[in-house]
């Protein structure tokens, strides 16, 4: 394992991309929101939460690293979704300078070893075992580790904790050292390319991840209808699309008592994130087999 570099190490600044890429629920979310200081990628115990490429930056005086989260890579169920989602998840890595594949550290597993074997060569590729904190058997971080590089050559191996930070900085700064030479491609403020309106359906989306559960069908989504931007205040209009009329009242709760939820959780993060007032309404609505036509998944804005 190597050592953190020194700065020294990084005189003439570099910039790059770097892809997050593994499996669902491997913590990839989690740990772009360390690496960057902020939540941008949403997060919930359900697989695949992620369903976009999200970028965030990481602005240091010797180098600014452009993170991308991507979808996790689906190895079961093949609907028009789920091959989407594995596209992007492959461009994402396919188009980085490094790639850094995110493993759980109770095991290495067939979904781990297939997703490793896609990952593109002739570039950097670094396995991130994270949760470790969460593993009592140290031992078994070492099998782990032993099974991974005999099914792929990485160049570097980190075990890591997104949840509480540890060795993440150590990731960064060796992401840091493989970027190429160049000047900053964001400005050093910048957090990330997507807008307040893209932020805000992921945010309403993750509160009704996290709210129903198992319950959710997987196969709906939100929509934002209408984002109007005035002096203190956001008002934003936005539908949660499911696929079947027997979802609908899942959403809904008894009395609306569950979508109301929903609406004040989110509006709190909206809050938050804009620093500002806003004004939030949903509704729901069916939208039989969009999860399955790539037409309609590309109106919905999956890549």
């Amino acid at each position: 394992m190597s050592e953190p570099p020194e700065r020294s190490e990084l005189a003439e600044h570099r910039c790059g991309y770097v892809a997050i890429v593994g499996r669902p629920n491997v913590g990839k979310s989690t740990l772009l929101n360390r690496l960057v200081g902020q939540k941008l990628s949403i997060t919930s115990k359900k697989a695949q939460t992620t369903r976009h490429r999200i970028l965030g930056v990481l602005s240091r005086p010797d180098a600014q690293l452009l993170f991308i989260d991507s979808p996790g890579y689906q190895t079961r169920s093949m609907g028009a979704l789920n091959r989407v989602l594995n596209r992007t998840a492959q461009q994402v890595a396919a188009d980085a300078d490094v790639v850094v594949m995110v493993c759980d550290a109770s095991g290495w597993t067939a979904g781990d070893k297939t997703m490793a074997a896609l990952l593109p060569a002739g570039r950097p590729l670094f396995l991130a075992v994270n949760k470790i904190d969460s593993v009592a058997d140290k031992a078994r971080v070492g099998q782990l580790i032993a099974q991974a590089t005999a099914d792929r050559d990485f160049d570097e191996v980190i075990p890591i904790s997104a949840q509480t930070g540890h060795q993440v900085e150590l990731l960064a700064d060796l992401c840091a050292r493989r970027l190429p030479l160049g000047e900053s491609m964001l400005e050093g403020d910048a957090l990330t390319d997507r807008s307040e309106r893209f932020l805000g359906t992921e945010l309403i989306r993750e509160k009704l991840f996290r709210l129903l559960g198992d319950e959710l069908p997987y196969e709906s989504t939100v929509v934002i209808e209408k984002f109007e931007e005035l002096p203190n205040l956001r008002r934003v209009f936005a539908t949660i699309i499911v696929a079947r009329e027997v979802h609908k009242p899942m959403i809904l709760g008894a009395g609306g008592e569950r979508i109301k939820r929903i609406a004040s959780e989110a509006r709190v993060d909206l809050e938050k994130m804009f620093g500002t007032k806003v004004y939030l309404e949903l509704f729901v609505k069916v939208r039989g087999g969009w999860a399955d036509n790539e037409t309609s998944l590309r109106a919905y804005g999956y890549e």
